[in-house]
């Protein structure tokens, strides 16, 4: 293992592959590093729910990062049948549109101080 991704883990940080199943992530960065996420990336995503070979993969996915420990975040999640859908498959974790669209640091910062996470603070 890299010398110095293994001091970053020493310090507590948690590493993640993104776009996991596009371009240059490969299953082979799973056997070598210690990652601690996946990012489905959008890509998978767009199919949802209709399309039985993403549907599938994503699955796949998930079961892959369970099996191996690992989380997944899902990108790119634009509606709610797709936000559905990854939670009955097991992606408890997602980004995109649906959600919030970019902000800046001060407005994340603001929405982190709103929400626990599941919804808007009581009281």
């Amino acid at each position: 293992m890299d010398a110095q991704i293994q001091a970053l883990k020493d310090r507590g940080v948690r590493i993640a592959v993104d776009d996991f199943g596009t371009g240059y992530s490969s299953l082979r960065y799973l056997r070598d590093f210690p990652i601690d996420v996946l990012k489905i990336d959008k890509s998978f995503v767009d199919g949802l729910p209709e399309d039985p070979q993403q549907v599938a993969l994503v699955e796949g996915i998930v079961h892959l990062a369970d099996t191996l420990g690992l989380k997944v975040i899902a990108e790119g999640i634009e509606e709610q049948p797709q936000r559905e859908l990854l939670a009955l498959v097991g992606c408890r974790y997602g980004q995109g549109f649906l959600f919030a669209r970019p902000l800046t640091v001060e407005q994340g910062e603001a929405m982190l101080r709103e929400y626990d996470g599941v919804g808007p603070r009581a009281g």
